[in-house]
């Protein structure tokens, strides 16, 4: 009990610094990611959490999320019923499920398996010889070494891990789901996800963080993405969470010769919501496509922090995003495309569309070239304004009310984002999200 009053009157900094020591100790057993953790949050104690003082952060302030008494570790284990979060599962179709109750695996809500591939529990990864040489080889190799990337390492100890060897098509969606119960007054987490793309393989997957509470929530994500020669990764974040919950999403791909990723991010609700996206091309003929569609209301903040780095020559990268922000809800976007001297012939795009409602709501953006390479096609984008008062007086001669025309222009605004969803049942799924968003029913699929 005297631990724990030290540990609340501490800052949230300190707090995570002192309460290492046991957790480390807890998990002497994984001794191959023992180093890597201890320097990790050396490295976290020396840099704290990030401010605005950075420019990378410039619009982002974390202190609104730093002030509440977070659990470091869930007290116990907490179950949840299926018919309690079946409407946060692509229920309509067959997919592989790894799903974690307050950080704890969930057996009964998951279908794993280690036929032909592995899709199953990073813990056990760690711990097993059989998987030592993927550990040795993937594990932390591409993760940033930024302060909330190190915290995730050093306290990481539950996530995905996926690993697609070489010819395999996956023949149905894998979902890995986060839900946080409540049980705790306030609750940080920190899942790490690795998954490993093989040479040719074909896998689609779905992530979401879903806070089942009022309570206060913070969960500091990694992914780390290897996508192998001539590989095909289609990636889908869904975002849409309550009001209390916030989250740091950081994601790193790297992609070998003739290899395709597509990911997708959808942020349409959480109280802060922090996307670090950094591709790496390493090899020739890449194509990387990040796409987003962000829709936010009250004081909600959301900060889209892209880098596409392109090392080889002969690749693409592609980059739309838009936004939709009404109240006083706020919205970043930070995108940057580097260009090195030998990526040749690279075509990178890069678009950021945003529509604000209401007067209040506001959008900062800062895309950003920077070119090494002295035959390359490269553009980018950013525009900021309110509805179209022509086509929304058109709409409204033909007999349609105001509210429903503002929805039609708000569909017609994202669907070169949505029509690029590779999965109907998840398009359909965000269709009605999204027309769940703004207020309307619309009887069509975009």
């Amino acid at each position: 009990m005297g631990q724990t009053i030290k540990l609340r009157n501490m800052s949230l900094k300190d707090k995570l610094v002192s309460s290492f020591l046991a957790f480390d100790d807890h998990l002497e057993d994984e001794s191959p990611i023992h180093d890597i953790r201890s320097k990790a949050i050396k490295n976290f104690e020396e840099n704290g959490f990030p401010t605005k003082k950075e420019e990378d952060w410039k619009y982002t302030s974390l202190k609104p999320i730093l002030k509440d008494n977070y659990s470091i570790f869930p007290k116990g284990e907490n179950t949840v019923e299926l018919k309690d979060v079946k409407q946060y599962f692509l229920h309509d179709i067959d997919t592989f499920k790894v799903v974690f109750i307050d950080g704890v695996y969930s057996s009964f809500l998951s279908e794993t398996t280690h036929d032909s591939m592995d899709i199953c529990l990073i813990s056990s990864a760690l711990k097993k010889d059989k998987y030592s040489a993927s550990i040795e080889t993937y594990y932390n190799k591409i993760a940033g070494e930024d302060s909330l990337t190190s915290l995730n390492t050093a306290f990481a100890k539950e996530g995905a891990y996926i690993n697609i060897p070489k010819n395999k098509e996956v023949e149905k969606p894998i979902e890995i789901i986060n839900f946080v119960t409540g049980k705790e007054e306030a609750l940080m987490a920190q899942p790490r996800n690795l998954i490993i793309v093989g040479e040719n393989a074909h896998v689609q997957i779905i992530e979401r963080h879903q806070s089942l509470t009022d309570n206060a929530v913070l969960t500091n994500s990694v992914t780390e993405i290897f996508v192998e020669k001539r590989a095909f990764i289609d990636y889908y974040k869904i975002q849409n969470n309550n009001s209390t919950a916030s989250l740091i999403d950081s994601t790193f791909i790297s992609q070998e010769q003739d290899s395709n990723c597509c990911l997708h991010t959808f942020s349409l609700g959480g109280k802060l919501t922090r996307n670090n996206l950094k591709f790496s091309q390493n090899g020739e003929h890449c194509d990387s496509t990040l796409k987003g569609i962000t829709i936010l209301k009250d004081k909600q903040h959301v900060d889209h922090n892209t880098l596409v780095e392109h090392i080889a020559p002969n690749c693409e990268s592609h980059q739309d995003y838009k936004g939709l922000y009404s109240d006083k809800s706020t919205g970043v976007f930070n995108g940057k495309v580097i260009v090195e001297k030998e990526a040749q012939k690279t075509n990178a795009f890069q678009q950021n569309n945003n529509i604000l409602i209401d007067d209040k709501a506001t959008v900062n953006a800062k895309p950003q070239l920077e070119i090494f390479a002295d035959d390359v096609k490269c553009s980018h984008g950013c525009t900021i304004g309110q509805f179209d008062e022509e086509a929304l007086f058109y709409l409204r001669s033909r007999g349609i009310a105001k509210k429903e025309a503002q929805a039609l222009l708000m569909y017609a605004f994202a669907n070169t984002v949505l029509e690029s969803v590779k999965i109907p049942s998840l398009k359909r799924r965000i269709n009605r999200i999204i027309a769940e968003k703004i207020g309307v029913s619309i009887g069509f699929n975009v």
